[in-house]
């Protein structure tokens, strides 16, 4: 089979952090799991008066159209080529869903962040969650829209090439890594970089870098916004260092950034 991204983009995603794939899974899939996604809102899909939150969290979702939305051949594929064939477990459910709604209040959930992949003292408690240099036990960062995202929409935003910032931030603290709101805490110190907007139609999905520093944004359209960011779990850790062979994309960034 041949490769899925061409050298261009593979340079691409190491500098800049993700690459958007279009199309990813159908339209009518996506539509098939907000169905399934509107029955646990206390809301009503045609009446906008019954949106009165900003945003609503609703809990891990392993239905067939979310299994199928994170499992097409060109996914999988993808996953290959930037983490390493076998390196990588299927996602079988799709994670948290923030879904948005267009509002004028604060959704009080917009700074920047880097998502933790590992427990801390407290497994059930995320804020103990950590993020170490060589990414222990995430391969991506993965943005799925299931609803069209326009600018307006409360699209994810990006800020290109943080990745490396933050794998430099990372280094001195080890393998213990550093607890997320701790980490969240230090990303205003970093240089200034350029944001993206992650728009798209629906079935459109980011693969991002795991330290690519992101977030969330208030809503100031029609419609609400459907979007879910699981990880990629890793079945074998990345290494960033004494390997003899090549290494992934993903490991790579980090080498680059810490000039390995």
């Amino acid at each position: 089979m041949s490769a899925l991204f061409n050298q261009k983009e593979i340079e691409q995603f190491i500098r800049d952090g993700f690459i958007r794939i279009d199309h990813a899974f159908s339209s009518e899939t996506a539509r098939q799991a907000r169905n399934i996604l509107w029955k646990d809102l206390n809301a009503d899909p045609n009446n906008p008066a019954t949106w009165t939150q900003p945003v609503i969290r609703l809990g891990m979702y392993s239905q067939e159209p979310f299994v199928q939305a994170a499992n097409p051949p060109i996914l999988h594929q993808a996953f290959d080529q930037l983490v390493g064939p076998g390196r990588w477990l299927p996602c079988r459910s799709m994670g948290t869903f923030p879904v948005r709604f267009p509002s004028d209040t604060d959704p009080g959930d917009t700074g920047w962040h880097v998502d933790a992949s590992f427990p801390g003292d407290d497994p059930t408690n995320y804020w103990t969650w950590r993020v170490n240099v060589r990414s222990k036990g995430r391969g991506l960062l993965m943005l799925f829209l299931f609803s069209d995202v326009s600018e307006r929409d409360a699209p994810t935003r990006i800020r290109v090439g943080s990745h490396q910032d933050v794998a430099r931030l990372l280094k001195p603290a080890g393998e213990a890594g550093l607890p997320f709101p701790e980490l969240a805490g230090k990303l205003a110190e970093l240089p200034q970089r350029n944001e993206v907007l992650a728009t798209g139609k629906a079935g459109t999905v980011y693969l991002c870098h795991p330290f690519l520093a992101h977030a969330a944004q208030p809503h100031h359209g029609r419609e609400p916004r459907f979007l879910a960011q699981p990880p990629l779990l890793l079945r074998q850790e990345l290494q960033i260092e004494g390997l003899k062979g090549a290494y992934y994309p993903v490991e790579e960034a980090i080498r680059l950034a810490l000039m390995l």
